[in-house]
């Protein structure tokens, strides 16, 4: 039994090994959409940093944009503690955009913390998340991959640089990639337009027979009204006429 537990105990530790050793491959900095990035739109995207330091905080985040799917519109989401700046460079290519002509697009966007002591950064044990609002997506790709590079408090940096190749083991540093889901309307929702135009339709057709409705029961009721006049004015002709009798025979 002693031999046994002994065995046990070994194959425990050996195990917990590696799930101490594989862990950090699994906390990298990655992108993941607010709800869908679909080809052609906009979308929200949150960049996801986790801190995989035991003695350091991470200070500084900087993310580059592809060349080959330039952004022509990136705008960061305000972070408390953060500051964030966008630069932007010119385009070999113009790109056209609701019938204008881009000439430069967002190529790296940093943010740098700005607090002091414990509460600078991203401390030990903890993930930020870093939302922009980006567009307009490209629809000839099924993915954006972003370049990203980690900077920590001890001076430390770890780039996040190596594009995920298909039928591969994932790479030690991985570069954040955005999948992108098959487009929706256009642009700025198209589809919610037409969805909302739809409403407005059901909402007109259902006044319109409510309209309708009460005007079809207000022709009803003056009919029921003009009847009820006429049977009563005939029944008062009659009883005059019976009066009439009655008086001449007496």
């Amino acid at each position: 039994m002693k031999k046994m537990s002994r065995a046990a105990l070994v194959g425990a530790a050996a195990v917990s090994s590696v799930v101490l050793v594989s862990a950090p491959a699994f906390a990298h900095v990655s992108v993941q959409p607010e709800g869908t990035a679909a080809k052609g739109g906009y979308a929200v995207v949150d960049f996801k940093v986790p801190n995989e330091r035991d003695d350091a905080a991470t200070t500084k985040l900087e993310v580059s944009f592809p060349t080959d799917h330039p952004l022509a519109s990136v705008m960061p989401q305000p972070i408390p503690g953060w500051k964030a700046e966008v630069t932007k460079s010119k385009l070999d290519k113009p790109l056209e955009m609701h019938g204008e002509k881009i000439t430069e697009a967002v190529s790296k966007v940093t943010w740098t913390a700005t607090g002091s002591g414990d509460a600078k950064g991203v401390q030990p044990g903890y993930f930020q998340k870093f939302p922009l609002s980006i567009g307009q997506l490209p629809t000839d790709t099924d993915q954006l991959v972003f370049k990203a590079i980690q900077t920590y408090d001890n001076k430390e940096v770890v780039r996040w640089i190596e594009p995920q190749q298909k039928g591969q083991e994932e790479p030690e540093n991985p570069a954040p990639t955005l999948e992108l889901s098959a487009a929706e309307g256009d642009e700025h929702g198209a589809s919610g337009a037409a969805s909302d135009d739809k409403k407005e339709a059901a909402a007109a057709s259902s006044d319109t027979s409510a309209a309708d409705s009460g005007s079809s029961d207000s022709d009803t009721t003056a009919r029921v009204l003009g009847i009820v006049g006429i049977v009563v004015g005939i029944a008062g002709v009659a009883f005059g006429v019976l009066a009439g009798r009655r008086r001449t025979n007496s």
